[in-house]
């Protein structure tokens, strides 16, 4: 397959990572009822893939199976989050605050992996400090735009986590094996809330969330992990930082949101540092996983 095949995967997938944020704004449903559905019809989807691929779906050591079942915890937590994010602000404020997950990743990582906290990281963490500050207007409760931020900041905390004990995995599975298992053991700890909440869907609802799980979800996963087989680590960095992007673009398109100043401002120093970051970590990674 041609670079220019693997760019454009690489591109849909991101595409398709920022256009899941306009479900947060579509769908009049509870943030865990939204994901519930996500990680279903996406582990269904990936279920039904992996069946027809090469890979196997045995986990060795057995234990490896606790590890997945804590990252369907977090990932539960960090869709969650995001999606509340949007729908009490702008689908502009939950991905640029939640794409700040790299200044959470700066500070985590020394702790959790031992490695050397370096300076040009903490430069860079603090960029985005900046820019978050300048999207919020005024720093009250009664602002929608600061607890948007503040929901979108916690949503890219529990990604900042995710990705990182997400690193030991995959030295020994597949991404989209990893994605499975995450998918699948969300569906677990978010099915209570079905029981609890009670939500009457309508038809339209449920064929969003068919979408939302199979398209931007095990779709845009399986695009992501098969065009990054065939471009360079920092090419694949470049691209991933683009998703608040399009992400900004399509709410524009299809809800006619249009970000304040501030938060476009906020947000071109926030995918700065980003960018920054994503392209120094592409340097000493073989690979990049799914941005969402």
């Amino acid at each position: 397959m041609s670079t220019k095949s693997n760019l454009t995967e690489i591109h849909t997938a991101v595409l398709l990572f920022g256009f899941a944020g306009l479900f947060g704004k579509w769908l009049m449903l509870s943030p865990f009822i939204i994901v519930l559905g996500r990680v279903l019809f996406a582990s269904l989807a990936l279920w039904i893939f992996i069946q027809f691929s090469s890979w196997n779906l045995k986990v060795t050591p057995p234990k490896n199976y606790l590890y997945f079942l804590l990252l369907g915890l977090i990932l539960s937590v960090h869709w969650a989050s995001f999606f509340h994010s949007i729908q009490i602000s702008t689908v502009a404020v939950g991905l640029l605050s939640y794409s700040s997950f790299p200044l959470f990743t700066t500070f985590l990582e020394p702790v959790l992996l031992k490695e050397n906290l370096e300076l040009p990281r903490i430069f860079y963490a603090l960029l985005c400090i900046f820019g978050v500050f300048l999207i919020i207007p005024r720093f009250e409760l009664s602002s929608a735009t600061y607890r948007g931020v503040l929901w979108g900041l916690f949503s890219g905390l529990s990604f900042s986590l995710l990705t990182i004990l997400n690193r030991k995995l995959t030295q020994k599975f597949s991404y989209l094996l990893i994605a499975f298992y995450q998918d699948l053991f969300a569906v677990f700890f978010l099915l209570p809330f079905l029981f609890l909440l009670k939500p009457s869907f309508q038809l339209q609802e449920i064929l969003l969330l068919v979408v939302l799980g199979v398209i931007c979800t095990a779709g845009s996963h399986t695009l992501f992990i098969k065009g990054i087989k065939g471009v360079p680590a920092q090419t694949a960095a470049i691209i991933s930082s683009l998703e608040p992007v399009y992400g900004i673009i399509l709410a524009y398109l299809f809800l006619h949101e249009i970000p304040a100043l501030r938060t476009i401002g906020g947000g071109l120093i926030i995918l700065g540092a980003v960018f920054l970051i994503s392209l120094q970590e592409s340097r000493s990674t073989p690979h990049l996983p799914p941005a969402q």
